[in-house]
């Protein structure tokens, strides 16, 4: 069985991180097949919402230790294992490989949610920082635990950690590799919810299905104002999200909503 399944189903795709007997630490299979899953997203114009999750007891554990132990990496085009190779076919394979995903993610438009059960470790919490929810099990746990094997967060969590929580914060977790848990993760500012365990599916199911109803166009437009406008200037934010305004009132939706309303009811959005 493949180390990772995606399906799509009711506008709705879903990435499940499959490896639970590694507590779905990531391998060669998985990477690929989440890189072409990305994709495919990105590329769909009838899929509106994403949920990223981890089959069985962990969301993702990050990097699997154990093949790394043994010298045990990726290969490079010329089928070479990286890890046994030379630094800059480390520093390739990381680009080539992991690194694809959240650039891959900066690149979804539509809303992306991670349900995080058990634990998130290094690289398999970085890939829920990625996203643009993150809804956990009061059980879970999440660590930046790269300083535990002596290596760099080499898959987001240097570009995502001080963007959430502050720079301070930031490297507290990551020269201390603190695991924390849920609730903590919440009150910094890692995690959007928080909710019972045996509530985790059905918040995140009920979450998804709100917001299908919404008008698809005008959330994309949204999701890439707020990301853009964290490199730009008021001025041009302001800007660019006046020609977004431009756009969507010429859209069914836009009518549709202020019909709604006016009328008091809710909105039918295509």
């Amino acid at each position: 069985m493949s180390d990772l399944l995606f399906t799509v189903k009711n506008q709705v795709a879903r990435i499940t991180l499959n490896r639970p007997e590694r507590m779905n630490a990531f391998s060669e299979d998985m990477i690929h097949s989440w890189i072409k899953a990305l994709e495919q997203v990105r590329d769909s114009q009838e899929i509106r919402v994403l949920v990223i999750s981890g089959n069985g007891r962990a969301f993702c554990s990050g990097g699997d230790i154990k093949a790394m132990a043994r010298g045990e990496g990726f290969l490079d085009h010329e089928g070479k294992n990286d890890y046994a190779s030379t630094a800059l076919d480390r520093k390739n394979s990381l680009w080539k490989n992991v690194q694809r995903i959240p650039l891959l993610l900066a690149e979804i438009d539509i809303p992306v949610i991670a349900m995080i059960q058990g634990a998130a470790f290094g690289a398999g919490f970085d890939m829920a920082l990625a996203c643009d929810i993150r809804i956990a099990a009061r059980s879970a746990k999440i660590a930046e635990s790269y300083v535990k094997a002596g290596i760099v967060p080499g898959d987001g969590a240097a570009w995502f950690l001080p963007r959430l929580i502050g720079t301070d914060k930031a490297l507290d977790l990551l020269w201390n590799g603190t695991v924390l848990e849920a609730e903590e993760a919440q009150q910094l500012g890692l995690l959007t919810y928080v909710v019972d365990d045996n509530e985790l599916e059905p918040f995140t199911e009920q979450y998804i299905e709100k917001l299908k109803e919404g008008p698809k166009e005008t959330m994309r437009f949204m999701k890439r104002a707020v990301y853009q406008s964290r490199q730009l200037d008021l001025r041009t934010s302001l800007d660019m999200i006046s020609s977004a305004m431009g756009i969507i009132t010429e859209l069914d939706d836009y009518q549709e909503g202020v019909q709604a309303l006016v009328e008091k009811r809710k909105p039918k959005f295509n």
